[in-house]
């Protein structure tokens, strides 16, 4: 590959790093920590790439081109400039985030050791009519709150539909770090009052949790009986941590 190519590449990578930072795309692969390491590594392989073509110039303008040069332009350069084909892809459109097929792949992971060491720590919830949790902690409490603190009271989820195995889930996805180490948290919904919404469809339901429905057999999948569904935009960041 020529070094023309090379620092193009460079500069084109490194804004495309930095124009997912800045408009909030780059939640879809790594958590809101990380958004300064990523502009950090845009920036810098921007300036390494402007920096490496001033010199070039420059050496060019005072030593003119020699034959190793001249020869060089003799060749095909476009299966490097296909390189650039990825990498324009990237700066224009930003790949979905994760979702429905990734949580039939994956099987639901059970609340983390932490969490059932504590099992009779669990909080109340707070004194609302109805009770915003994420998806994660719903399940958590589900599995293993021996208190029972989750029965009887009524919870607001956000989500996306799964259809799998005759069943409709609502699920989240868990990162510690980026979008590689996700896995999926589910709820099994009752009633089949969102049955007829497509698959990674976006909703928040409110309802309660059928009591003792969350079992190792079922990946501590608890069942859910929704009294509400509503349709809702994704949101900007669809992962839970």
């Amino acid at each position: 590959m020529r070094r023309e190519t090379q620092n193009i590449l460079l500069i084109l990578l490194g804004g495309a790093l930095v124009k997912i930072a800045l408009n909030g795309d780059y939640l879809r692969y790594v958590k809101p920590a990380q958004q300064p390491w990523v502009i950090a590594g845009g920036a810098v392989m921007v300036v390494l790439g402007a920096v490496a073509i001033v010199r070039d110039l420059l050496a060019a303008r005072t030593a003119g081109h020699d034959a190793h040069d001249h020869d060089a332009h003799g060749h095909s350069t476009r299966p490097a400039w296909l390189l650039l084909v990825p990498v324009l892809a990237v700066f224009l459109v930003a790949p979905p985030a994760l979702g429905a097929d990734s949580v039939i792949r994956t099987e639901a992971r059970a609340p983390s050791s932490a969490a059932t060491a504590n099992a009779a720590a669990f909080p109340p919830l707070p004194a609302e009519n109805v009770v915003p949790l994420a998806v994660n902690e719903f399940m958590t409490r589900a599995g293993w709150d021996k208190a029972g603190t989750l029965n009887g009271r009524t919870v607001s989820l956000t989500g996306f539909v799964v259809h799998t195995e005759g069943s409709t889930l609502l699920a989240r996805l868990v990162i510690s770090c980026c979008a590689a180490d996700a896995f999926p948290v589910t709820v099994r919904l009752r009633d089949g009052s969102a049955d007829h919404l497509p698959s990674d469809s976006w909703i928040q339901v409110t309802g309660q949790v059928v009591p003792g429905t969350a079992t190792q057999a079922n990946s501590y999948t608890p069942d859910f009986t929704p009294a509400s569904v509503t349709s809702v935009p994704a949101p900007k960041d669809p992962y839970e941590y």
